[in-house]
């Protein structure tokens, strides 16, 4: 499988409310999730972004986020990992359902990344 999906949130009812949103219109990718703290809380876990990270089946991945420590932990395992992951700082969301919809279909990178440029946020 081309790309997988990772979704990073604070809350870990939006990280899983997300992919199964996203899991309806692309059934095929696998899509992993860090919510929350370790302990359940509201707010971002390194632990929980590695293990979304090795338990996801793409042989890249396409990285989408919430707020800042979601970011900030993202970006953190970034320097950690060998995998080969594209970190996008557009609207959750809408952005994760566009890069699903566009993978699921074996959409190339760049038709992907063009997709997601009007969804940026600043």
């Amino acid at each position: 499988m081309k790309y997988g999906i990772l979704i990073v949130s604070h809350s870990p009812k939006i990280a899983a409310g997300v992919k199964d949103l996203i899991s309806q219109a692309a059934p095929d990718l696998s899509i992993t999730t860090a919510g929350g703290t370790d302990e359940g809380e509201i707010g971002s876990s390194l632990e929980k972004i590695q293990q979304a990270v090795d338990n996801n089946e793409g042989s890249e991945i396409l990285a989408f986020y919430d707020l800042g420590s979601s970011k900030m932990n993202l970006e953190m395992l970034l320097e950690m990992t060998d995998r080969k992951i594209h970190k996008y700082d557009v609207a959750l969301v809408e952005g994760a359902y566009t890069a699903a919809t566009l993978a699921q279909v074996d959409s190339p990178l760049d038709v992907i990344e063009s997709n997601l440029k009007q969804l940026i946020i600043k």
